[in-house]
């Protein structure tokens, strides 16, 4: 697990009683407004998924898109997607996970990951882990290995490193409370 040595921070924007009281969310749409904060991210992410040499990249919907096409641009690779439920129009497989109160899914297209391909999966932010997970196994589902897991936020507060346990995880920044 890598955390790379920028204050990413100044360029999140921490918002109190967001979606319920007594959440703090971490809003990275600040970071993305500010070109040096952006290029800053892109460039410390790009580090380490380099070095985990990919095949493609798995953007999990919807603020991993950004930072997984930037890299991607950057790196040469496809991007995979992984949605929600009923968004991609092709054959898909699925993975469901668990939500506080409940359950969700996300659908990958069969045809997005081939036998093999080392994949490096890619979001805005680790909280519980369940939705890296469930992206991770629909890598494995269709044959490709999970090489890394890069994001720009981590709650270092929340379980995730226990559902993430084995693969190699990079992350901008933590935020150790809520």
């Amino acid at each position: 697990m890598t955390q790379i040595a920028i204050d990413f921070k100044k360029y999140i924007r921490s918002v109190e009683d967001h979606p319920n009281p007594g959440i703090t969310f971490y809003d990275i749409t600040t970071l993305i407004l500010d070109p040096e904060g952006f290029r800053l991210s892109v460039d410390a992410l790009e580090e380490s998924v380099r070095a985990w040499n990919p095949d493609k990249l798995l953007a999990v919907e919807s603020r991993g898109f950004v930072f997984a096409a930037a890299l991607a641009d950057r790196l040469g690779l496809g991007t995979a997607l992984a949605r929600k439920p009923g968004k991609l129009p092709g054959e898909t497989i699925s993975a469901e996970y668990e939500l506080e109160y409940g359950h969700d899914k996300l659908e990958l297209h069969r045809d997005a990951i081939g036998d093999g391909e080392r994949v490096v999966v890619v979001d805005d932010l680790i909280a519980t882990g369940g939705t890296l997970k469930a992206s991770c196994q629909l890598v494995e589902k269709l044959g490709g290995e999970v090489v890394g897991i890069a994001s720009v936020v981590e709650l270092s507060f929340l379980p995730w490193r226990e559902k993430l346990e084995g693969y190699n995880v990079t992350f901008l920044v933590s935020y150790d409370s809520e």
